[in-house]
Formats: structure tokens, sequence, C-alpha cells
């Protein structure tokens, strides 16, 4: 397994060992013991799959509280993953870091709690599979514009399509400090 760091500490992509031949393929999609060596120990309680057409954006999506760690691969097709640090007090508040993930290259994207985290469909769909820290709590979910300037995202799509709840959400400066993650780093 390769493990890449991106540009925000704690946000990591990993690139499995794939064993091809004739009739397929195999990689270990998850190993708890080879997490360990860098410090993670993820339990994870809840699985999503999520299926979207072209263009379609979702996020930027978090809990706060009972924040939730993500670690996000695709089975279908092909992302454009971001994670963007919203914790208060961190040195990289707001920065982002993003990767293409696809059924193709089998990347994961590991985002923990205190992240924020969007995506937007490359092709004409993807299916994505997250593992994640946390249960989805409905009075903690909350989002962030995923056109925010003050992010600096640099989106590989104009005009996406949003649900009403992605396209009404809140700037960053404008979320209220206690509905943020605080930095103990």
């Amino acid at each position: 397994m390769k493990v890449t760091e991106t540009d925000l500490p704690g946000c990591l992509l990993f690139e499995p060992r794939v064993f091809g031949d004739e009739r397929g393929f195999f990689y270990e999609a998850f190993n708890l013991d080879k997490l360990a060596p860098l410090g993670l120990a993820p339990r994870f309680v809840q699985g999503n799959v999520s299926r979207s057409g072209r263009g379609v954006l979702r996020g930027l999506h978090y809990q706060w509280p009972r924040p939730q760690g993500k670690f996000v691969s695709v089975l279908e097709g092909e992302v454009w993953d971001v994670a963007v640090d919203i914790r208060r007090g961190s040195p990289t508040f707001g920065r982002s870091a993003a990767a293409v993930l696809s059924a193709e290259n089998k990347r994961q994207f590991w985002i923990p709690e205190g992240f924020a985290h969007g995506f937007v469909v490359l092709g004409e769909q993807a299916t994505l599979n997250y593992l994640c820290t946390a249960t989805y709590d409905p009075q903690a979910d909350a989002a962030i514009r995923w056109d925010d300037a003050d992010l600096a995202i640099d989106w590989p799509v104009g005009n996406p399509m949003l649900s009403g709840k992605d396209a009404a959400a809140p700037f960053l400066a404008d979320i209220p400090a206690d509905r943020l993650p605080p930095y103990e780093g």
C-alpha cells in the first residue's frame, strides 16, 4: 500500500496494491494493522454508498458535534474528491486538499474528523463507498458553500448540479464558531 500525505496534515491518500490477471483483480480495501503505524485506528460504525451522475456535486458536508472521519473510495466511475480543514484555530483552517478517485486507480482518501468533505462526478456516473467513524446525526448535519471564494477550491466544473441544501449552504466565514469543531493539535 502506498500512502501519500496531502497538503492537510492528517488527510491521507492510499493506493492499495492490486493483484490482477485475466480473471479480474483483488486488493485489500481496508486493513487496520497497516494503518496503525501511521497513527490511525479508526473505528468505523457506518458504511455508506452514494451514486451520482455527471456534474453532480455533493458537499461540502460535515457534522458538528459528533464529527465523522471518512474513508472514501470509488467503486464505479471517477470523482474529484475534496477535504477542507474547518477546525477553529487550526494552522490550515480553510485550506483544502483534493484528489481524483476512480474505480480504475482504486485510490482511497482518509478524511479525519474536523474536516468537511465534498466531491464532483467527472464521468457519466460514479458510485462512492465511504466508511464513517460516527453514525449520521441529522441534528449535527451541516454544510459549507461549495464555491466559497475564501476556500479557493479549484473545482473542475463550473455549473454543477446541487441539492437545495448544498446550494443554500453558508460560507465558512458566516458559520458561528460553536458550529465548527475546535483544533486540538
